[in-house]
């Protein structure tokens, strides 16, 4: 980076956010490492966002590296495929990497050591597919988005293609601390993040794409910009290394200088974003025909004996991770995913799903955490907010239980990326405090809705009876004229016959 492009980049630094310590290396220089198959694989119908996939296999059936063994339901989904070939065992019930610690459903497979593969479908050129045949391509292959949201990309890219977008965006920043998977993807596998990223340009018909990588990634930068030389609709930008810059519309914002209003999606300003993992996971769909069956993970944390990132077949246990980098003691807590926005795990005997980008595994030291003190109205959370809220107030209003006036100040736009609660020198369970009205009031809001819907029900069924009181009415009035008619008619006729006769 010269000299102007150092100053400029300093000068544009965003002044929302927080600056954790990343605590990114050793583990981000370590080498990629290939975990082992494990003795079982557990494969998750629900690793997206939308409906669970369908499962299509059976207890006792093998199957082939790569086959498809639940299909998607529903436009919002996305089909689960075999990490390896083995043989289905059961399908069942499995802990969720959630802090509830519930059940989800799981095919579990039984590994056979062959990793042998199916039938692949490759084609010789994916630049000479229609845009719709990738994306359908992209779906077959259950790809979903990596960075965190795991929302189908097919539909991602096909709402690219109805928006008319003009920029791909692909996030490269990784701001969670302890992260390093998508440094250690483009380090490794540059060339094939930037084909992915051509391919899913070509799938939206994007002009051009923007890779942002937070500056204190430099080999990754080095590695993009060398493997994005020869294409100049792909530009490498470095961005200041603060979090939450990986945050869709924060990395927007610095990229474009677009700001994506509250209401709206990315794709209402002409921009959609992706990962780089993701843009990787194309490239192999369509380059190899290998649909999204393994993903590189980072483990971490101050119990970790070797961390790293290690290319894990999806369905492995946490546990099976933690076996092969070592501990140097029972961890404290288990996180999936970063520091500041995973998932507390109740144990480590669940699955890595696609989305798991780390598996965190923290000492004592790591969450020593001081108590909660009283707000010193100091303002820091209002600053650090990349959303612009106002955390303290709202906390005060919810404390209140005045969580409609919180919503009025912008609770909703709330992404819980959890600046406030790091940066508040009183230690305050912000995030909580946000997640917990949000909740809330998202039972509030349903509860009214099925008021409102009794109401309506209630109305049409009196409506419906009125009506069918005044049809009642009405036949039986029409039903009395036809009788009296009736009645008149034969007495006329009666009256003829008597008159007749006597003449």
């Amino acid at each position: 980076m010269g000299l102007i492009e150092t100053f400029l980049h300093r000068f544009a630094a965003p002044r929302w956010g927080v600056h954790p310590d990343d605590h990114k290396r050793p583990a981000a220089d370590a080498p990629l490492r290939q975990l082992p198959l494990p003795e079982r694989l557990y494969l998750p119908l629900q690793q997206h966002v939308g409906q669970p996939a369908r499962p299509i296999v059976l207890p006792g059936q093998k199957v082939r590296k790569g086959q498809l063994v639940a299909e998607a339901q529903g436009r919002i989904s996305a089909p689960v495929h075999a990490s390896t070939s083995g043989t289905v065992a059961a399908i069942g019930e499995i802990t969720a990497p959630h802090p509830s610690g519930l059940p989800f459903s799981a095919i579990t497979l039984i590994p056979d050591g062959n990793d042998s593969a199916g039938d692949i479908d490759i084609v010789a050129d994916p630049f000479a597919l229609a845009p719709d045949e990738i994306a359908e391509r992209v779906a077959a292959a259950g790809i979903v988005g990596l960075g965190g949201a795991t929302f189908p990309s097919a539909a991602k890219l096909a709402l690219g293609k109805r928006s008319k977008v003009t920029t791909l965006i692909v996030n490269g920043g990784e701001c969670e601390p302890y992260l390093s998977c998508d440094d250690r993807i483009m380090r490794d596998h540059a060339a094939d993040v930037v084909d992915g990223i051509r391919l899913m340009m070509h799938a939206i018909g994007a002009r051009e794409a923007l890779v942002g990588i937070e500056d204190n990634k430099p080999e990754a930068i080095a590695a993009m910009r060398r493997a994005a030389a020869g294409f100049a609709e792909v530009t490498v930008r470095p961005v200041p290394a603060r979090y939450p810059m990986g945050s869709d519309r924060q990395l927007i914002q610095t990229l474009t200088g677009k700001e994506v209003p509250s209401d709206c999606r990315a794709a209402d300003v002409g921009v959609i974003v992706n990962n780089v993992s993701t843009a990787n996971a194309v490239h192999r769909a369509l380059r190899l025909g290998e649909p999204l069956i393994r993903r590189i993970v980072t483990v971490n944390g101050g119990a970790v004996w070797q961390p790293g990132n290690l290319m894990v077949p999806v369905g492995a246990l946490v546990s099976d991770l933690l076996d092969f980098v070592g501990l140097k003691s029972e961890p404290a807590r288990l996180v999936m995913g970063g520091p500041m926005m995973g998932s507390v795990l109740p144990h480590a005997q669940v699955p890595v799903v696609k989305g798991t980008a780390g598996v965190l595994a923290f000492n004592e030291d790591d969450i020593a955490t001081p108590p909660p003190s009283p707000c010193i109205r100091c303002g820091s959370c209002t600053q650090a907010c990349p959303v612009g809220l106002l955390p303290l107030e709202m906390a005060a209003l919810i404390r209140n239980d005045r969580l409609k006036d919180a919503a009025v100040l912008g609770l909703p736009d709330c992404i819980a990326c959890g600046c406030c609660a790091y940066i508040c020198p009183s230690h305050l369970p912000l995030v909580q405090y946000f997640s917990h009205a949000k909740s809330e009031l998202w039972a509030q809001e349903r509860s009214t809705l099925r008021m409102e819907a009794t109401r309506k029900l209630a109305a049409e069924r009196a409506v419906r009876l009125e009506r069918d009181a005044r049809e009642k009415a009405e036949t039986a009035a029409r039903r009395k004229a036809e009788r009296a008619a009736q009645k008149a008619a034969q007495a006329a006729a009666e009256a003829a016959l008597s008159t007749e006769n006597a003449a």
